[in-house]
């Protein structure tokens, strides 16, 4: 077995634990202790999905596939912008301020970038599934860039926070799984538009239940915060 072989073993393992233990977290009681531990082992699993993407990117570029090199590096970033948020809105659910810190921003702009730079790359070379999932990270970018100089007046924000990361890293996962997993059985169906159902579909179902979940658990107002001029 090689390098490069023992590389995407791993990659795929800490995918199929990351798979499991999603779906273990999102059944069991919100705040349990088998949510709260599985959720770690989880986030712990895509940080080594994430690891081994970076070493697979350069594999790519060096093999002269630069297209997928540059997408993979994109899934990184966005990914990892994910695992990060669910984590920190746990951990700095009192802290609104803190949250939204220097850090936040910079990473606001970074998936502002990084999507702007995937959009450009896929209108040139006609890829589809580039352009369209640029936007993405664009709206990841805004998004946080709109929250950190408007904060959040709700008493819950960090668990909208939490569950908005958490469905990113769903859509991550599923797409892992259906889009690169499943690639070679749903290319042999031999229809072009059945392989972006998989990039795709994960999305669409992870906006529906953002909707849910916003309805579910609501925005509960506090006091006005006053935006932030930096």
């Amino acid at each position: 077995m090689t390098a490069y072989q023992m590389l995407v073993t791993a990659h795929i393992a800490a995918g199929s634990v990351a798979l499991l233990t999603f779906w273990t977290a999102a059944i069991a009681r919100k705040g349990s202790p088998l949510h709260v531990g599985v959720g770690k082992v989880y986030l712990g699993a895509m940080l080594a999905v994430l690891a081994s993407a970076l070493p697979m990117a350069a594999v790519f570029y060096a093999s002269g596939k630069p297209g997928i090199g540059t997408f993979l590096l994109y899934l990184v970033v966005i990914t990892g912008t994910s695992v990060w948020l669910a984590r920190r809105a746990i951990q700095r659910k009192r802290d609104l301020a803190g949250f939204h810190d220097r850090k936040y921003r910079l990473t606001g702009y970074a998936n502002l970038i990084a999507g702007s730079l995937v959009l450009a790359i896929g209108l040139k070379i006609g890829n589809t599934l580039l352009s369209g999932f640029s936007f993405v990270g664009i709206a990841i970018g805004i998004g946080m860039l709109r929250q950190a100089r408007t904060l959040p007046t709700a008493r819950n924000w960090w668990l909208k926070e939490h569950y908005g990361a958490m469905l990113g890293n769903g859509v991550a996962t599923h797409i892992a799984f259906l889009g690169i997993g499943m690639r070679s059985t749903i290319a042999s169906f031999d229809v072009a538009w059945l392989q972006l159902v998989p990039w795709f579909l994960p999305l669409a179902v992870a906006l529906l239940a953002g909707v849910y979940l916003d309805r579910r658990y609501g925005a509960r107002p506090v006091r006005p915060v006053p935006a932030i001029t930096a």
